[in-house]
Parts: structure tokens; C-alpha cells; sequence
């Protein structure tokens, strides 16, 4: 058999699937950031016509929510059936604070794009079910997780912002330890100040 002989299908795109454009795009995000994200940027990143990528998502917002959703995905974490509600949340917490340092220019974009109701609470499943194991009502084990993750979200918009004056890479080495140690001790005070509250109202 002649080893210079074209195999059959070389050349072409591998089939375009909702996850390679969504994996496409977080490549690009990273890479990019947030403004360059369009369409034809997209379509160009996975090799197709920008039209093609409608079948799957059908605009740059549907990109941007499937996106966001991953990311999402990303931070949850399995949990033991025996860990704490606060050791649980604490947990997520430093799980959702390291995939968005993870991702620098996707913190703005978590920041204003909601993760979908219906599948963060499907995430968070395990979460919620250690403060249903401590007898806490569901609607204050929300507000517990919607607070931290604000606070997560907070705060990691304020360590990927850029001083004026200094490069990124400055910021980042002379600041880390100061966020990591700033983001601990707000955790802390956190997640103390609601099992004292939660203790209290059972």
C-alpha cells in the first residue's frame, strides 16, 4: 500500500457538536478575552462558517450562557455524604474561586451572566443536601450559597483587575498571597457568621 496515499475524509472538520463550540469558545476567552468572542471569531477558531454554528447555538448570547454553564459545571465538586454543611460550602467555595482564576477574563462574564436556575440547582445538589442532613431549610441553605458565591465572585473580579500603573504580571506576583490570605479570612468570617445565624433560627 503506498504510505503517501490520502486516507479517505483527511482534510475535513471533525463533526461540529455543541461541546466543541462551547470548548472552542472558552479557548478563545482565555486566550482573547471577552470582546473577541463573536460569531465569525468562533466560526474561524473551529474551522466553519459562522452560519453553522447557529444550528447548535443560536446567537453570541447562547454561546455566552453555554459558557458560562461549563464553567460552572467546572467548580462543583463531589462531596462526602458525612462532610459538614460548612466545610461543604467552604469547599466550594475554594472549588469556585480556583476555576475562575482559572479563567481570568471569564470572571466579568460570570459576574453579569447567571448560571441557569434549573442546572445550578442540579449541581448543587450534593451541596444542598448536606444542609437538608443538618435540618436547615432549603430557602436559607440558598441564601447561604448565593452569598458565598457572590462573595467568590467579588472577590476574584478584584484580584484579576490590574492596578494602574503595574503589568498583570507584576499585580499577580506581588498580590497573590495578599488575596489568597484576604479571600481565606472573608470565607472564614462567612461561613462562621451563617452557622451561627443557621443554628440559631432551627
Amino acid at each position: 500500500m503506498n504510505q503517501s496515499a490520502p486516507r479517505r475524509g483527511r482534510g475535513r472538520p471533525a463533526v461540529l457538536t455543541r461541546e466543541r463550540i462551547v470548548a472552542a469558545a472558552i479557548e478563545i476567552l482565555d486566550a482573547e478575552g471577552l470582546d473577541a468572542l463573536t460569531m465569525r471569531r468562533l466560526g474561524t477558531q473551529l474551522g466553519v462558517a459562522a452560519m453553522s454554528l447557529y444550528r447548535h447555538l443560536p446567537n453570541r448570547d447562547a454561546v455566552l450562557a453555554a459558557v458560562v454553564d461549563h464553567l460552572f459545571a467546572e467548580a462543583v465538586i463531589d462531596l462526602d455524604a458525612g462532610t459538614p454543611w460548612p466545610e461543604a460550602l467552604a469547599r466550594f467555595a475554594d472549588s469556585y474561586r480556583r476555576m475562575l482564576l482559572g479563567h481570568p477574563p471569564a470572571v466579568p462574564l460570570l459576574a453579569t451572566h447567571p448560571v441557569d436556575i434549573d442546572l445550578g440547582l442540579e449541581l448543587l445538589a450534593g451541596l444542598l443536601d448536606r444542609f437538608e442532613a443538618a435540618a436547615i431549610p432549603r430557602q436559607a441553605a440558598l441564601t447561604a450559597i448565593q452569598s458565598v458565591a457572590v462573595y467568590v465572585l467579588g472577590h476574584a473580579l478584584a484580584q484579576v483587575g490590574t492596578p494602574p500603573g503595574t503589568t498583570a504580571a507584576e499585580s499577580d506576583v506581588t498580590a497573590a498571597a495578599f488575596y489568597d490570605e484576604w479571600f481565606k479570612t472573608g470565607l472564614r468570617a462567612m461561613v462562621s457568621g451563617f452557622e451561627r445565624q443557621l443554628d440559631q433560627e432551627r
